[in-house]
């Protein structure tokens, strides 16, 4: 358990380190981007955003439910499904970066009556069994250090028929050796323990208790899309080395190296609905 606890400040830590530059460049977001091509002519925010709601769709929300944002970032999605669906929304971080970075949104906002935001982890959450009606985690569940536990949890704490929507990275296909070192940098950047395929991400679901009803692997336009990111970022290098100094917009260029090492088919990017039967 101490280990366990050990690697949950690592994470939080990693994302006290990595999100406020990270925010900057995606607008009060911090995961992955879907461009439809080369030609797409979306802005990085909008890319991003595009994730947001593909990955909320799948939920179904209604006016007046209950929603557990699990490792909810700087708080933009949880304000978006406020806004878009008219839900109350719990929103969890282990970072305490992010913690304040979300509240403060959520003011600024008029939101904090719909969008209550916690430090807490989703191992082990402080609510009673059933308290919500879906669950949104956009590429939180990677991180967890026994993924078999946290999918346990949200299934505890989802009432019967509850959803769960997630994003997440997978792995593609594994190619020679030297390509298998590519993945290895790219999950030692992330701090990722594994990385599933998307067959297995669906049998830990499954294991975990939930019914899977949707599921899209979209990697090809999500990391294969890491060259419009690059082009998007130099875009804003500029106003971002401005507001961070140019030592630290270098440090966390240097720190993310290994995020761009594998080639584009060997990382996937799974979108997963599941359901908790009734």
């Amino acid at each position: 358990m101490a280990e366990l606890r050990d690697g949950l400040a690592e994470i939080g830590k990693h994302y006290d380190e990595r999100t406020p530059i990270g925010e900057e460049f995606r607008d009060g977001q911090l995961h992955m981007w879907y461009w439809y091509d080369r030609e797409d002519d979306a802005t990085l925010p909008q890319a991003v955003h595009r994730v947001t709601r593909k990955v909320s769709e799948t939920l179904g929300l209604r006016p007046g439910e209950r929603v557990l944002d699990a490792g909810c970032g700087p708080g933009e999605a949880s304000l978006f499904l406020a806004r878009q669906y008219g839900v109350g929304v719990t929103g969890v971080t282990i970072s305490n970066f992010e913690l304040e970075r979300a509240r403060g949104r959520a003011e600024e906002a008029g939101l904090s009556d719909l969008v209550d935001f916690q430090y807490g982890d989703f191992m082990e959450l402080p609510f009673p069994d059933g308290s919500f009606d879906a669950v949104l985690a956009l590429e939180s569940l990677q991180n967890a250090p026994d993924l078999g536990q946290v999918l346990r949890e949200l299934f505890r704490v989802l009432r019967p028929g509850g959803r769960l929507a997630f994003s997440d990275f997978s792995l593609g296909e594994p190619g020679e050796p030297s390509d298998a070192r590519r993945v290895e940098q790219f999950m030692t950047t992330l701090k990722l323990p594994v990385l599933p395929t998307l067959e297995e991400w669906l049998g830990h679901l499954r294991a975990a208790g939930f019914a899977v009803e949707e599921f899209t692997q979209c990697g090809p336009r999500v990391f294969g899309m890491k060259g419009k990111y690059l082009e998007a970022a130099m875009g804003q290098r500029e106003q971002v080395a401005e507001k961070f100094g140019e030592e630290r917009l270098a440090e966390f260029s240097r720190v993310h190296l290994g995020f761009f090492a594998p080639r584009k088919d060997q990382i996937g990017y799974a979108i997963v609905c599941a359901r908790k039967p009734r």
